[in-house]
């Protein structure tokens, strides 16, 4: 009976404890070990044990600190304690004088078993929140200077992003250290006056001026509080939506009173030290407190600043926040990367002579004339081939193609295993042989309506009459949100080419991405981390197996960097070396000082919902569609939190001039940033305080219905008019009107990228915008007849993105028109192309036509105008002579009856 007892206890701690070693392995080591595999298949092994470093010695560094700082002044307490001294009736009683030199000596050395856990148990909760900041802890350590300053308080700019945030933050910590080790230290000496001078029932001197000095440093901590406070007012909100940032009253009210506050509060401790000391000055000392007391009063109503708002600043508003509202122009142009827009005045001169000039010619070979919506559903449906291929979005880019530098639309096909029968849905066929997307596709920019459409690349496998290639079409990491795979294996993977079913469309994995699963160890590992027994189980692996997961572009940028706030279109690129995916990253920050915020929930996810007043696109970042590689790139050298990054991790920000110039020429301006800084600069290119304050001169996005007109790219000639550039438009309107105020375009090739500049037109004259010319469109009796007749034959009509074209002094409005079947197979054709100079529009099957069209029609109205408002001549020619009245004639010449009544 003992014995199964024995057994039964030894199995039960046996089982229990592989329980906790399974715990202990599934929370601590696994995600380790399976990161540290992760990171190596990316060369970024260093870069992720530097992390783990950094994180582990901030903590251990400032848990140290705080250790020591409460067990040194612990250990002090209890050394040098405030008397040794024995009461008058112990001195001649030797038991007595060894009871109390028993409990002195507990007091100095016992007690310290209490003293070290006691610093311990202190110091972890003020040094958790630091192992949550260590980042930000880093960027006060190694971030450089910006080289410019804040107007208010001269100060670097990077105080405010590196060093405020740290700053505020160690203050709440160091104030919170040192007051609960003045309680403590007030116990022990309370502790030792009670058991070891009850003679002297007050503290010691030592006692005192120990505790003095901690007093002073939480006072000086307070002080620094009360200080840092005059820099929130760089971050009022209060005048919006006039302007933000501080105004009259914050800097001539707030601002004296936080000075008056913190030497009210500074004094008034001292004071009180001064009459613990010497019990005197305590007049003075209640004074100090009054006072304190008044300011902290005044400073938690806001009846002085409302007064002084409403009677002395609200009615010469204009004139006394003046300074201020340039201030804060100038802060959050700069901070938006808007401070060196230029602008250009564009008159308006209408052209009747088209089809001779040259730039136009040239522009039409590039308008992009199909939305990019429509295209996927086209390319889904033409280019798919089979169920489980998908084109998740559709990129712009441009090539060169013959000779001439092209705007194109591309997507790459990708995989999508949820769109596989259900019957097919085993683990086999999504883990093994259903393991990646196949090729891109590419069109040209401008199509014919009426007509096939024209392709780049097209099919599997893929084909091209333009001498395009494609290296490796295999595509293992995209945009979809891919399951993990395991290659090569022992069955092959799919890899269906046009007419292939048999075992010729299987393929083997010949890269270097993933981790390898040559052991049983891994395999055990990867099947706990993913919860999938079968890895383990397999008989289909082999010894160059690799297992690929966080084959989401974006999940495996944000894993490597989560401190990059990543751009929502992400674009495939075609190179020599085969496929790459180029992600535009950003760094934020809601510390720039008078800048106005900006709500990310405006943009997208990737900006978690929250404010900021500072971006910049400062690096790009190039995966590897094959092999999953990451690279990123210092892209804007000039920025601090960039900087601070790069002497953070060297080993991972490349500079830019590494990048292949294969893939430099393919680079853009993100187009959710120029979105960002439009949507700011609507308001704040009113660089005149007087005008910004009366919002003279707002825009607003341009609108098609109740829809903002998105921004979009074109190859144009419009900055430099000896080169065609690749170039990013966004057409604005005045606040609440149709009409256009400016076309605002930023380069995004050569020496131009970046380059921010705003065709300003005429504010005293009409200059249509895209709701106007589509009601115009819809007015025109010829176009609204044919359309008439396609939505009578049950096809559903849609208009397109409308496009403005500048070109020499004049305005092109071009819109694609689309037909969709209302019935069965829905593919979008496009049909025809409308184009407008502003009040005549026309419609015919190819681009080329509809200028032939609208320059007959122009020249044709021209010439009615004319002749109608050419002079009258002085004297009619005179009849001829005939026996009798000549018969009247029709509009062709021909004689006509007269009848009479």
């Amino acid at each position: 009976m003992q014995k199964w007892k024995r057994r039964l206890i030894i199995s039960g701690a046996a089982v229990l404890s592989l329980c906790i070693i399974y715990i202990v392995f599934n929370f601590v080591f696994l995600d380790f070990f399976v990161n540290f595999w992760w990171f190596g298949s990316l060369d970024f092994q260093g870069y992720y044990l530097k992390r783990i470093f950094y994180r582990e010695l901030t903590f251990a560094a400032v848990f140290l600190f705080f250790s020591l700082v409460f067990f040194s002044n612990f250990w002090f307490a209890s050394r040098y304690l405030g008397t040794s001294s024995i009461a008058r009736e112990c001195q001649l009683n030797l038991e007595c004088r060894k009871r109390h030199e028993r409990m002195f000596h507990n007091f100095q050395s016992g007690s310290m078993k209490i003293y070290t856990p006691l610093s311990f148990l202190l110091a972890i909760p003020v040094s958790i929140p630091f192992y949550e900041k260590w980042e930000e802890g880093l960027l006060w350590f190694f971030g450089p200077s910006s080289g410019i300053q804040d107007p208010v308080f001269g100060k670097n700019i990077s105080y405010y992003l590196f060093s405020y945030p740290i700053y505020s933050f160690l203050q709440q910590k160091l104030l919170t250290v040192f007051s609960l080790l003045f309680f403590f230290l007030l116990i022990l000496y309370a502790l030792e006056s009670r058991f070891l001078n009850q003679d002297e029932q007050a503290l010691s001197k030592s006692a005192r001026i120990h505790l003095t000095v901690i007093a002073v440093i939480a006072t000086l901590m307070g002080t620094w509080g009360i200080l840092l406070q005059r820099v929130e007012l760089l971050y009022k909100n209060t005048h919006l939506p006039r302007f933000f940032g501080p105004g009259f009253v914050e800097m001539w009210i707030e601002l004296p009173l936080i000075w008056l506050t913190a030497i009210a509060f500074t004094t008034a401790v001292f004071s009180f030290i001064y009459y613990v000391h010497k019990r005197r000055g305590l007049i003075p000392l209640l004074s100090f407190i009054g006072i304190l007391l008044l300011l902290t009063g005044v400073r938690a109503t806001d009846f002085i600043e409302r007064n002084i708002q409403e009677y002395f600043v609200v009615p010469n508003e204009s004139v006394r926040e003046k300074p201020y509202i340039e201030r804060s122009i100038e802060s959050t142009l700069y901070a938006f990367d808007l401070q060196d827009a230029e602008t250009r005045n564009y008159r308006i001169h209408p052209v009747s002579e088209l089809t001779k000039d040259v730039d136009l010619q040239k522009s039409l070979r590039n308008i992009p004339l199909w939305d990019r919506e429509l295209l996927d559903a086209v390319f889904t449906q033409l280019q798919s081939f089979n169920r489980y291929y998908d084109f998740s979005d559709v990129d712009v880019d441009r090539y060169t193609v013959n000779g001439v530098y092209q705007q194109v639309f591309l997507a790459a096909r990708e995989l999508n295993t949820e769109e596989l029968p259900e019957a097919a849905r085993n683990w086999i066929n999504i883990h093994l042989q259903y393991s990646h997307g196949y090729g891109i596709v590419m069109i040209p920019a401008v199509q014919g309506g009426d007509e096939p459409m024209t392709w780049f690349l097209s099919d599997m496998p893929i084909i091209s009459d333009f001498d395009f290639k494609v290296s490796q079409p295999g595509i293992y990491y995209g945009e979809q949100y891919y399951p993990y795979t395991i290659v090569p294996n022992d069955m092959g993977e799919i890899d269906r080419q046009a007419g292939k079913n048999d075992d010729a469309g299987k393929v083997h994995y010949s890269g270097t991405g993933g981790v390898s699963l040559s052991t049983i160890w891994r395999k055990i590992l990867f099947s706990v981390y993913f919860q999938e027994q079968d890895i383990l189980l397999t008989s289909k692996t082999n010894k160059k197996s690799r297992i690929l997961f966080r084959r989401n572009i974006l999940e495996a940028i944000r894993t490597v960097t989560p401190f990059f706030v990543l751009d929502e279109d992400p674009y495939i690129v075609n190179t020599s070396e085969g496929l790459f995916w180029v992600v535009d990253a950003y760094t934020v920050s809601s510390r720039f000082p008078n800048a106005q915020q900006y709500s990310r929930n405006a943009m997208n996810r990737n900006f978690d919902n929250k404010e900021f007043n500072y971006i910049r696109n400062s690096v790009k970042i190039t995966v590897d569609a094959y092999n999953g590689n990451i690279a990123y790139y210092v892209f804007d050298p000039s920025d601090p939190i960039i900087r601070a990054y790069s002497r953070i991790y060297p080993e991972l920000l490349r500079p830019i001039d590494r990048m292949p110039e294969e893939m430099r020429a393919h680079l853009r301006y993100p187009k959710q940033l120029f979105r960002i800084q439009m949507d700011v600069y609507a308001k704040y290119h009113q660089t005149d305080p007087e005008i910004f304050y009366r919002e003279e001169d707002t825009w607003e996005f341009a609108k098609m219905g109740s829809r903002n007109v998105k921004p979009y790219y074109m190859t144009l000639n419009t900055l430099n008019k000896e080169n065609t550039e690749f170039l990013l438009f966004s057409p604005m309107s005045p606040l609440g009107r149709d009409n256009l105020r400016s076309l605002v375009v930023v380069g995004c090739d050569g020496d131009n990228y970046g380059k921010i500049v705003v065709f300003s037109f005429p504010p005293g004259r009409q200059i249509l915008g895209p709701s106007q010319i589509n009601a115009l469109i819809n007015q025109d009796t010829d176009i609204a007849q044919e359309i008439s007749l396609w939505a009578q034959t049950g096809s559903e009509v849609i208009y397109g993105r409308m496009i403005l074209l500048p070109l020499r002094n004049t305005l092109l409005y071009i819109q694609p028109l689309y037909i969709r079947s209302a019935a069965g197979l829905k593919i979008p054709e496009l049909k025809r192309i409308i184009i407008s100079q502003g009040d005549l529009a026309v419609m015919d099957r190819s681009i080329e036509g509809a200028v032939q069209k609208l320059e007959t029609k122009l020249k044709a109205r021209s010439d009615r105008i004319q002749k109608r408002l050419a002079p009258a001549p002085e004297t009619f020619p005179a009849e001829p002579e005939t026996g009798g009245q000549a018969p009247a004639a029709d509009s062709r010449g021909n004689e006509t009856e007269k009848h009479s009544d």
